[in-house]
C-alpha cells in the first residue's frame, strides 16, 4: 500500500444514510469504483446495501448474516498491506460481488490507530 500524496481511497457514507449506531470501522472505497458505490442501492436494493454495510462497518471478519462470503485464494486474495485480511469476496445479490479487506489496527497519517476496511472491487454484473 502507498503513503504517497495521491490515495486511492476514499471514505464510504452508508447508503440511505447514518447507521443507527456509529461504525466500528472505517470504509474506504477505491476512486475507480465510487460510482458503482453511489448507485449500489439502484442496482441491489436500499436493503441489501445497507446490510452489507452494517456487516463491514461492524464485523467484517465473521460470517455475515445475510449473503454469502468467501475468503479468496491465491494472488487476488493476498494482503494488500502488512496488518491486512485475505480478500473477503461478498455476494450482495445474484449479480452482485464486493471484494474488501480489513485492517483491525491501521494506523493513519497522524499516527492515529483505527480499524479499516478497505472495498477493493465491486462488481454488479454476473460471474
Amino acid at each position: 500500500m502507498t503513503t504517497g500524496s495521491y490515495p486511492p481511497y476514499r471514505p464510504a457514507r452508508r447508503p440511505g444514510g447514518r447507521p443507527p449506531a456509529r461504525p466500528r470501522y472505517r470504509i474506504l472505497v477505491h476512486r475507480r469504483f465510487l460510482d458503482l458505490w453511489a448507485r449500489l442501492p439502484e442496482r441491489v436494493g436500499l436493503e441489501a446495501a445497507q446490510q452489507f454495510y452494517d456487516h463491514v462497518a461492524s464485523t467484517p471478519g465473521q460470517v455475515p448474516a445475510v449473503g454469502t462470503a468467501t475468503i479468496l485464494r491465491g494472488s487476488l486474495g493476498r494482503p494488500i498491506a502488512a496488518g491486512f485480511s485475505r480478500t473477503v469476496h461478498y455476494e450482495i445479490s445474484g449479480a452482485g460481488r464486493i471484494d474488501y479487506q480489513y485492517n483491525d489496527a491501521s494506523v493513519g497519517k497522524r499516527g492515529d490507530p483505527h480499524q479499516v476496511v478497505f472495498i477493493l472491487r465491486i462488481g454488479l454484473g454476473s460471474h
